[in-house]
């Protein structure tokens, strides 16, 4: 019985109840007092995450962090994401989260979250004031940039395959995507 969860009824869900959820694989994220669970990612979606921290790792300067899910950005009471890869300063780490919105939140579409990056955690991250967003699509492959701009995101950079993607936030960066499928 020490493994059993119970969810609250007839209120929303809190960071307290987000403490609480088993270690069983999925992610659990709060979005508004939402409850979002999604399957532990495939090989494919870990072997570009990994190749894009090594990417990212390679090119941080000391005064910033890179971290990979699962690693919590409290965004407020009510939210709490996991980005795939995030970029923020070494000075905003808890031992416990991150909880401030990153420099950068870096998301790899899978099936079961693609939407819900394209939408939800995108806005959520916005709303936040997280300055770089991008997401990476295995299947294309490609990575689709945005930059915060008077409170909202505009696409500011895209390649796809062979193309070369450069940006120079937080830090310069140049990869092509196709380079990151392992």
């Amino acid at each position: 019985m020490d493994d059993v969860t119970v969810m609250p009824r007839g209120r929303e869900f809190t960071r307290e109840d987000l403490d609480a959820m088993p270690e069983d694989g999925n992610r659990y994220e709060l979005l508004d007092g939402l409850l979002v669970v999604t399957p532990a990612p495939g090989t494919r979606h870990q072997g570009v995450l990994t190749e894009l921290l090594f990417r990212l790792r390679g090119a941080c300067p000391p005064h910033l962090r890179v971290r990979c899910a699962p690693l919590d950005v409290a965004l407020g009471p009510g939210t709490v994401v996991q980005p795939d890869l995030l970029v923020a300063p070494r000075a905003a780490f808890t031992d416990r989260d991150l909880p401030v919105a990153p420099l950068l939140a870096v998301e790899i579409l899978s099936p079961s979250t693609r939407l819900y990056d394209l939408t939800h955690k995108r806005a959520a991250l916005e709303a936040a004031g997280c300055p770089h967003y991008w997401v990476i699509d295995p299947d294309t492959p490609s990575i689709t940039a945005w930059t915060l701009t008077d409170g909202h995101y505009r696409q500011t950079g895209y390649a796809a395959a062979d193309q070369t993607f450069t940006t120079r936030h937080p830090f310069p960066l140049t990869f092509r995507p196709a380079d990151l499928l392992d």
